[in-house]
C-alpha cells in the first residue's frame, strides 16, 4: 500500500478501457480517500496510453497480464465484457491482487461458484461484485426505513429499469461474448435489491423474456420472485425510453426512490416515504456512489476486514437470473 501523508491508499489497476470505467468508476475512485488508480491496461497499448493520458493515470499497459505482473498494484477493477469476468478475476486472485469485478459477476451461477471457490483458496484476497447502488445514502435510508418498520410489514417491491440501445456493435447486444441482454445487464439490479431488502433468497421465481430476432438477446424481461412473506416484481428493457424507479410497499406505507441506480453525483437524490396520510421527502444531497464503493472496499483491504458484499451474495444473484431464464424457456415456476 502507498502512503499519502499519514494516510494509506490502495493502489488500483484497471483491466480494460470499458466505458463504465472510463466515465464513471475511475474518476470516482480517483477522488477516493483510500483509493488511487495508478495503472490501466488494454489489449491495444495505444488505447491504454490514450486512456491513461485522458484520466491522468501514471501507468499504461498493452496487456492485462502486464498489469497483473506489476508488484506496485494492490488491487484490480475489472469492467470487461461479462464472459471475461471470471477468467480474469481468477488470474487476478492468483496474482495476489484484491478485486472489484463488474456486475453481473459471471455468466451463470456455476461460473460464479467457480470464482467463489478460487477466492476461498486465497482467503487474504478481498473480492467483491460492483453493485455500487447499495452504498448510496438514498438506499441506506430506504433500507433503514423498511428495517425499522416505517412502512409496516414489508409485502412487495416493484422495479422498472430501461434504456434505449439499438447499436448492434454494443456489447450489450452481442450474445456470443456474454455481454448481451437486459436481464443480465440491468435485470440484475432489481434482483439484487429485492434479495437485499427482503434479507433472503426467493423460494421460487417465474419470468418471461422477449428475444431480439437479430441480436439474439433479451430486450424485454419481467420477473416475479416469491419470498414467502411477500413478493418482488420487475420489468427491464433495452429498447424502451430511459426510465427507472423502485417502490417498496408495506402494510402501512411505502418508500419510492426516484433514481435508484444511475444516480448522478450532483443529484437529485430523492426518495419519498409515505406512512398513512403523512408524506416525507428526503434529499440526501450530492454523493458519488462509485467513490464510496471504492473507498469501502479499499478500507476492507487496508484493515483486513470482510468486504461489504461477499461473493455469497453474487452467487445468489446469479442463481435467480439462471432461474428466470429457465422459467422463461419452460413456462413454469423455478426454485433457484
Amino acid at each position: 500500500m502507498q502512503k499519502r501523508g499519514d494516510m494509506k491508499k490502495v493502489r488500483w489497476g484497471v483491466i480494460s478501457t470499458a466505458n463504465i470505467g472510463m466515465v464513471k468508476v475511475i474518476p470516482a475512485m480517483q477522488r477516493g480517500q483510500f483509493s488511487e488508480v495508478t495503472a490501466i491496461s488494454s489489449r491495444d497499448r495505444e488505447k491504454a496510453e490514450a486512456a491513461a493520458r485522458s484520466l491522468g493515470i501514471p501507468k499504461a499497459y498493452g496487456s492485462y497480464e502486464a498489469l497483473l505482473d506489476d508488484p506496485d498494484i494492490d488491487a484490480v477493477y475489472i469492467p470487461t465484457p461479462n464472459h471475461l469476468h471470471v477468467p480474469w478475476s481468477i488470474r487476478a486472485i492468483q496474482a495476489g491482487k484484491h478485486l472489484l469485478v463488474e456486475k453481473p459477476v459471471a455468466l451463470d451461477a456455476a461460473e460464479a461458484v467457480t470464482l467463489q471457490r478460487e477466492a476461498a483458496r486465497h482467503p487474504r484476497i478481498k473480492v467483491m461484485e460492483a453493485f455500487m447502488y447499495r452504498f448510496h445514502p438514498q438506499w441506506v435510508r430506504a433500507k433503514a426505513l423498511v428495517d425499522e418498520g416505517q412502512i409496516g410489514e414489508l409485502r412487495t417491491i416493484q422495479t422498472f429499469f430501461s434504456y434505449y440501445g439499438d447499436d448492434p456493435a454494443n456489447v450489450r447486444n452481442q450474445k456470443d461474448i456474454g455481454g448481451g441482454g437486459g436481464l443480465m445487464d440491468i435485470g440484475c439490479y432489481p434482483i439484487s435489491l429485492s434479495r437485499w431488502i427482503w434479507g433472503g433468497e426467493p423460494s421460487r421465481v417465474v419470468g418471461t423474456v422477449e428475444i431480439h430476432p437479430a441480436f439474439g438477446v433479451d430486450v424485454l424481461a419481467s420477473g416475479l420472485m416469491d419470498f414467502g412473506r411477500g413478493t418482488a416484481t420487475f420489468s427491464v428493457g433495452t429498447l424502451i425510453t430511459p426510465f427507472q424507479r423502485v417502490t417498496i410497499f408495506g402494510t402501512e406505507g411505502h418508500v419510492e426512490i426516484e433514481i435508484p441506480f444511475n444516480a448522478l453525483p450532483n443529484g437529485p437524490h430523492r426518495l419519498w416515504h409515505k406512512r398513512g396520510s403523512s408524506l416525507t421527502t428526503y434529499d440526501v444531497g450530492n454523493h458519488d456512489q462509485y467513490t464510496t464503493q471504492g473507498d469501502l472496499l479499499s478500507r476492507a483491504i487496508l484493515d483486513d476486514m470482510p468486504v461489504p458484499t461477499p461473493l455469497d451474495d453474487a452467487v445468489g444473484n446469479m442463481r435467480v437470473i439462471d432461474g428466470l431464464f429457465k422459467s422463461a424457456v419452460e413456462g413454469r415456476w423455478i426454485e433457484p
